[in-house]
C-alpha cells in the first residue's frame, strides 16, 4: 500500500528539524541512559508538552539530553543547573524562533504575490529554510559567543569590588508608552503590531549607543539598566526624542531609579525596578523622571533637577520624585 504524501506542514517540519522523529521517551531514556522523569524534565524546561508514548523525539532530542548528562556526570554542572540552563535556552530560543517566523511570513507573503511565486506558500517557506537555514545557524552562534563575552566581561568587572557576583549597582530605566490600551483598541492587529516592534527597535539602538543593556521588552515598554546614570538619563531623553517627539509615534514615558540589583537569568530584580516602573505612572509624557538617588549622582554643574510633590506610590509609600534636565 503506497503512504500517504508528506503534508506541506510535515515537509516543512522535517526540512527545519533535518531529521524524522523516532523515538519516543521511554526510547530517548534508554538511549541516553536518563531516567524518564530525568528526560522529560528536560523537554518540559525547553518549553513543550509532554508526548506520553508517542513517538515525537529525532535523534538529535537524544543527543542533547546525551550532552547535558555528559557535563552533569563530569561535575561540571549538577542536574537542576542543566535544567535551569535548559529553560534559559527554551525560553530565549522560543521568543526567537516566534520572531523570526512572524518577520519571514512577511518575506513569504510578498514572495508569492511577486512574479517568481511558485503557487504555494509552504513551497516558498520551504525553499526559503534551505537558503536560511545553514547562515542563520552560523548567526546565532556568532552572537551567542558575542553576548558570553560581553557578559564574562561585565562579571570581571563586578569582581574586582563586589563580594556577590550576582548583585550590583545600577541604574533602571523603565520607558513606556503612553494611553496604550486606548491605543490597542483604535488600531488594527497590523498596525499596532508595527507601532510596537518600531517602539521596541528604536528604544534598543538608543540603549545600545549609551552603552546600556535593554533586559526585557513588554510590548508596551522597555526595561533597561546602565551602569553610568548619566548615560542612563542620556538613554531616556533619547527615547523620548526617536520615540516622543516623532509625530508618527505616540508619546512616552521614563522612570529611572538607581541602586542594588540582582541579576538571574537575564533578569534584574530589586527595589530600582519596581521603582522605575513606578515612576512612569507619575511623569508626564515625553518627560524623565528619577528618583532621589539617581538625582544626587547627575552632577550638578550638568543638571538641574527639581523635586516634585510627594504622592504615594505603590509598595513605597509616600516618594518625592524628581524632574530632571540638563543645563
Amino acid at each position: 500500500m503506497t503512504e500517504p504524501e508528506p503534508s506541506p506542514g510535515h515537509r516543512l517540519e522535517r526540512a527545519i528539524l533535518g531529521e524524522e522523529v523516532s523515538f519516543n521517551a521511554l526510547e530517548v531514556a534508554a538511549e541516553t541512559g536518563a531516567t524518564i522523569e530525568q528526560a522529560r524534565r528536560l523537554w518540559r524546561a525547553l518549553g513543550f508538552p509532554d508526548h506520553g508514548v508517542d513517538r515525537a523525539f529525532t535523534q538529535a532530542d537524544a543527543d542533547a539530553v546525551s550532552t547535558l548528562l555528559r557535563l552533569v556526570d563530569a561535575g561540571v554542572i549538577d542536574f537542576d543547573m542543566a535544567v535551569n540552563l535548559t529553560r534559559a535556552v527554551g525560553q530565549t530560543m522560543a521568543r526567537l524562533a516566534d520572531w523570526e517566523v512572524g518577520t519571514l511570513v512577511h518575506r513569504v507573503q510578498e514572495l508569492e504575490a511577486g512574479d517568481d511565486a511558485t503557487g504555494s506558500r509552504a513551497t516558498a517557506a520551504l525553499q526559503m529554510v534551505e537558503q536560511l537555514n545553514e547562515p542563520f545557524e552560523e548567526l546565532l552562534v556568532y552572537v551567542w559567543r558575542r553576548h558570553l563575552a560581553a557578559a564574562v566581561g561585565r562579571i570581571e568587572t563586578l569582581g574586582a569590588n563586589e563580594e556577590d557576583l550576582q548583585t550590583t549597582e545600577v541604574t533602571v530605566g523603565f520607558a513606556d508608552i503612553v494611553a496604550f490600551t486606548a491605543l490597542s483598541n483604535q488600531l488594527d492587529h497590523d498596525r499596532l503590531g508595527d507601532l510596537v516592534e518600531v517602539f521596541e527597535s528604536r528604544c534598543a539602538d538608543v540603549v545600545a549607543g549609551q552603552r546600556g543593556r535593554v533586559i526585557k521588552s513588554i510590548g508596551d515598554a522597555v526595561l533597561f539598566v546602565n551602569e553610568d546614570p548619566i548615560r542612563a538619563y542620556d538613554t531616556a531623553e533619547g527615547i523620548i526624542t526617536v520615540v516622543g517627539r516623532d509625530h508618527r509615534m505616540p508619546d512616552v514615558r521614563v522612570g529611572l531609579a538607581t541602586g542594588s540589583v540582582a541579576m538571574r537569568l537575564g533578569d534584574v530584580f530589586g527595589p530600582p525596578v519596581n521603582m522605575a516602573a513606578r515612576l512612569t505612572a507619575v511623569a508626564r509624557r515625553n518627560r524623565v523622571i528619577v528618583d532621589r538617588a539617581t538625582a544626587e549622582l547627575l552632577p550638578e554643574d550638568q543638571f538641574e533637577t527639581r523635586p516634585l510633590p510627594a504622592r504615594p506610590v505603590r509598595g513605597f509609600g509616600l516618594v518625592e520624585p524628581v524632574a530632571v534636565r540638563r543645563h
